[in-house]
């Protein structure tokens, strides 16, 4: 599932859970659901964090690449 199909799907259901008349084994699912669709993301942002590299500038002018996690 892509990051963006996950949070829509997160964004619905938490609008479900936040609906007043929404019965307790419904919600108990859509909570399951939800920390599914967190678990999704959370894995689709940290594959996309490792990826990000940044560029800078060392003591010597020259560029330097390094990854995200170590800034």
């Amino acid at each position: 599932m892509k990051f963006e199909t996950a949070l829509a799907e997160l964004e619905k259901t938490v609008a479900k859970l936040e609906s007043d008349d929404t019965p307790l084994d419904e919600a108990l699912k859509l909570y399951e659901k939800g920390v599914e669709l967190i678990r999704i993301c959370n894995e689709r942002l940290d594959c996309a964090e490792r990826k990000i590299k940044l560029l800078k500038y060392g003591k010597d002018g020259q560029m330097t690449e390094t990854d995200f996690n170590e800034q």
